[in-house]
């Protein structure tokens, strides 16, 4: 399931002369300028690095690679933010952040979403106070569920790439691949049907805005007026598609409806879901660690941990990467957008 690739001391000499580089020229991972060069400066990162990231691509094999061993100077970093809207000036992880867009570059198009953390590009994944008991990344008491990234929707990611940055505690990211699984002839039959229903998770409803007390401004208020319809009328979607005898997955059943009135669907359900937990593993990422999911072939969650809220706590960096940024163009004010509405 898992490929690991260790970055040599020459590798990571050459992408730290890179990045030096980058944050010389460049305000921040949010920059305009940065995102729209990105896909042209990741040519200049190793090239075995980029020939993995671009196997991993191609093959779809394994359905998670992990790339370990880039140097992280916890001094440098400074300390974990109490939350992820709390950033002033240039970013102490600007570095970091920008090699994190370029290796997604490697895989495709980063995006971001205007319902998720203020439609940022890069993501913090950290423990949050008033957070604590919730199914969000930015929880710790509770476990996170295992899923797909953002299921419920029809422009979600090929790909979660995280990076981490600090995890003293050693907290597992749960995951496990879709070849991992076995399911039966007559419950795969019924998963590749459109008899399933996914709801938007909290992370795109307005409760989560960074910022409350700021107005909400047209497209913003549509897209989130999109989230509420998928929630409250969702469409009927299949929970495995793509080639019957490798398929793709689509799953997150903590959001995910009873099928009162179906229970043969509802058996294959139980099933799957039974099947991935039981298959279920651990990564324990360390800092420097790059993993890289595949979101049409694995889920991944978190295990629960003590957050201490003092400036040490687990802290990573995501994006999400499509293949075809064409696809949301609907969604996007314009072509060469990156954030969907």
């Amino acid at each position: 399931m898992e490929k690991r690739i260790v970055v040599s001391s020459n590798e990571a000499a050459a992408i730290q002369g890179l990045l030096a580089r980058i944050v010389e020229r460049h305000s921040g991972a949010e920059d305009p300028s940065f995102l729209k060069q990105a896909p042209l400066l990741a040519h200049d990162l190793p090239a075995r690095l980029r020939a993995e990231l671009y196997e991993f691509k191609l093959a779809e094999q394994p359905s998670v690679l992990v790339l370990t061993g880039y140097p992280i100077e916890q001094t440098k970093i400074g300390r974990t933010p109490d939350h992820w809207r709390n950033q002033d000036g240039k970013s102490p992880v600007f570095a970091e952040e920008a090699l994190l867009v370029l290796f997604g570059s490697i895989l495709g198009h980063t995006i971001g979403w205007s319902t998720q953390q203020d439609g940022r590009i890069v993501h913090d994944i950290l423990p949050i106070k008033e957070h604590e008991d919730e199914q969000l990344g930015s929880g710790c008491k509770q476990p996170l569920w295992w899923h797909t990234e953002d299921a419920f929707h029809p422009y979600r990611g090929d790909y979660i790439c995280m990076m981490c940055l600090r995890n003293p505690d050693g907290v597992p990211t749960t995951i496990c691949s879709v070849d991992d699984l076995e399911i039966e002839p007559r419950h795969r039959d019924i998963l590749f049907q459109p008899r399933f229903v996914i709801r938007p998770d909290e992370s795109h409803l307005p409760k989560n805005r960074g910022r409350q007390e700021e107005e909400v401004d047209g497209e913003l208020q549509e897209a989130y007026q999109r989230i509420g319809e998928m929630n409250s009328t969702p469409e009927k979607l299949a929970v495995l598609f793509g080639h019957p005898d490798s398929p793709y997955l689509r799953l997150d059943p903590y959001f995910m409806d009873r099928l009162e009135g179906d229970p043969e669907a509802q058996e294959a359900l139980d099933a799957l879901v039974g099947e991935v937990d039981r298959k279920i593993q651990e990564v324990s990422l360390c800092p420097g660690d790059f993993c890289f999911i595949d979101n049409f072939r694995a889920v991944h969650g978190r295990k629960s941990f003590a957050a201490r809220f003092d400036g040490n706590d687990r802290w990573l960096k995501r994006i999400n990467v499509v293949r075809d940024l064409r696809k949301s163009r609907a969604a996007r004010p314009a072509a060469d957008s990156l954030v969907i509405f």
